[in-house]
């Protein structure tokens, strides 16, 4: 009994003690695909695959490239957006970071769209956060809420400027005491996040750090930094910021001179000499400095503004109580008479009394005595001329200018003659105002160019954007093409010819059956196939019947037959 069930067992495992069936799956696949079903079945199924795959292909290449509409929204937000999108006909995916992607070709359609409806409706932000603040919330949390809504319309704010993309701000104010000394100043910090190939200047940091300066009180301008996307700090530091943005207004002003000059020069040669055939490079010594000056100046001689004073003197004898008299006439011309001296101590001898005649009229052939100034008292005041001038010469005088022009040797033709590019020096000279007492220099010389002699101003047709659509379009063709030529039409050719020939192998047994009938040995239906009747058949079709036939009476013949031929 137990010898009886030993094969049994064996048959069934393997020494493992695994069924045979999952033993070997190879073998168990090959015997799969050896049945005839799945062997007719199979050339329709690889068909199915490669089409299949082409589909694939067609839909991975033929899909617009996503581009980012939002990189993070709330779950109320994205299903809101979705809708939106999904009425307009765009089509929009999240992928598996939670941000919604649209077509590059729908982006900015999207974005009016959006935008036109007012979504995403985020959280309510600024100082709408105040409206929602319970009652009978600690100080604590009203000062944390209103540095929250503080810190987002001040976001808001910078959001506003064009290069700015994003704007996140985060202020540092601490609490107040009563102590002046424990008095902290508030802070702030600022992250941009710029436009794509965009940049802040100077002057639009220097507005934001204001801004945000004057915002907060009690806020210096020192105390906002400014941090870009890219962790680049955007303010400067502290102690070198005046005279660096000193360096750089005065480097920003002599390159606006230098431009201004070399777009004249440009201007000028280009009908000239062609776009592209001369290169023009302008060196300006620009004076920067600031001159203030002051003089006053007063004239030598004055002039006479104002005089007070007196004097004192003594009269003749007899002249006080002489009055002027008589009608002015030859009389009044006669020579006064002769002065006479008196001694200090003798008495004054008194002069004669005039005579009715005479009256108050000296006698003729006579003169009054000349009085004599004993002292005089004056005060006068004269006025000056004064003169105040006051100069200032601005900056921005050019002390010296230098221009180096380059011409291009067009390749085939002569060079350039002196008088030609004399000529061309003195057109430079007069565009740019030469002046030779401050030493100015304009250089021109003509040579060969390196490389290209020319650059074209056509964009070039490897950067349109349509090249990329088409490329990915063509490709997919291309694909689809190929799995149908190596794929698909051979099997489906194969099919056919499977087809075609299954009719004539039935016609070959019907006529092997017709012409050898019943077997008299009652062994087999058909008639024995010598060599001669082979050797005779009339078509293709009866000689492989007959052939077929030959095989099925003589197998031993047969095997030699194959085995001659395998030698041969």
């Amino acid at each position: 009994m137990s010898n009886a069930l030993t094969p049994q067992n064996g048959a069934g495992q393997n020494g493992s003690g695994v069924p045979e069936r999952f033993a070997n799956p190879l073998q168990q696949l090959s015997g799969l695909l050896g049945q005839p079903a799945v062997r007719r079945s199979l050339p329709m199924i690889l068909m199915l695959g490669l089409i299949g795959a082409a589909v694939l292909a067609w839909m991975t290449l033929a899909a617009a490239p996503q581009k980012i509409l939002f990189g993070s929204l709330a779950d109320a937000d994205k299903a809101s957006v979705t809708q939106a999108l999904e009425q307009a006909n765009i089509s929009s995916k999240i992928d598996h970071a939670g941000a919604l992607t649209v077509n590059e070709d729908d982006y900015a359609r999207a974005k009016m769209l959006l935008a036109g409806q007012g979504l995403p409706k985020a959280t309510p932000g600024g100082y709408a956060i105040l409206d929602s603040l319970p009652m009978g919330v600690s100080r604590a949390v009203e000062g944390e809420r209103l540095r929250q809504a503080r810190e987002t319309e001040l976001a808001r704010s910078i959001e506003e400027i064009d290069s700015v993309a994003e704007a996140r701000v985060h202020l540092a104010t601490p609490e107040a005491s009563v102590f002046v000394r424990d008095n902290a100043a508030p802070s702030a910090s600022v992250i941009l996040k710029l436009q794509t190939g965009r940049t802040l200047s100077d002057s639009q940091v220097n507005s934001v750090i204001n801004l945000v300066a004057s915002s907060v009180p009690g806020m210096k301008a020192d105390a906002v930094t400014i941090v870009d996307q890219m962790g680049g700090l955007l303010t400067k530091a502290a102690g070198g910021s005046n005279l660096g943005a000193a360096g750089d207004e005065r480097i920003a002003f002599q390159r606006r001179i230098e431009d201004k000059y070399r777009a004249q020069v440009v201007q000028l040669l280009t009908p000239l000499v062609g776009a592209g055939n001369f290169s023009a490079e302008v060196q300006a010594d620009v004076d920067l400095d600031e001159t203030q000056a002051t003089r006053e100046s007063y004239d030598k001689q004055g002039t006479l503004k104002a005089e007070q004073g007196n004097w004192t003197g003594n009269q003749p004898d007899g002249a006080a109580g002489q009055q002027p008299g008589g009608i002015p006439g030859a009389l009044s011309n006669t020579p006064p008479a002769a002065s006479t001296l008196n001694a200090p101590n003798a008495k004054p001898t008194p002069a004669p009394a005039p005579t009715p005649a005479q009256g108050n009229a000296p006698a003729p052939g006579t003169a009054p005595a000349p009085s004599t100034k004993q002292s005089d008292q004056f005060a006068r005041a004269y006025d000056l001329g004064k003169e105040v001038s006051v100069t200032r010469a601005a900056p921005g005088g050019v002390k010296r200018l230098s221009v180096a022009i380059l011409l291009r040797d067009v390749e085939g033709s002569k060079p350039r003659s002196p008088v030609e590019i004399q000529q061309i020096t003195q057109l430079v000279q007069t565009a740019v105002g030469y002046a030779q007492a401050r030493g100015d220099q304009v250089t021109v010389i003509s040579r060969k160019f390196a490389g290209a002699t020319a650059m074209a101003d056509k964009q070039a047709w490897y950067d349109n954007a349509w090249l990329p659509i088409i490329a990915r379009n063509v490709t997919a063709i291309v694909i689809a093409l190929l799995v149908l030529m190596l794929g698909v039409r051979p099997l489906s050719k194969a099919l056919m010819k499977k087809r075609e020939e299954a009719p004539r192998l039935a016609l070959g047994r019907d006529l092997g059956r017709e012409m050898g009938g019943t077997g008299g040995d009652g062994q087999s239906g058909y008639p024995p196939v010598g060599i001669d009747q082979i050797a005779g058949a009339q078509n293709y079709d009866d000689r492989i019947g007959m052939v077929r036939g030959f095989t099925r009476d003589n197998p031993a013949r047969a095997a030699l037959a194959v085995r001659d031929m395998i030698k041969s």
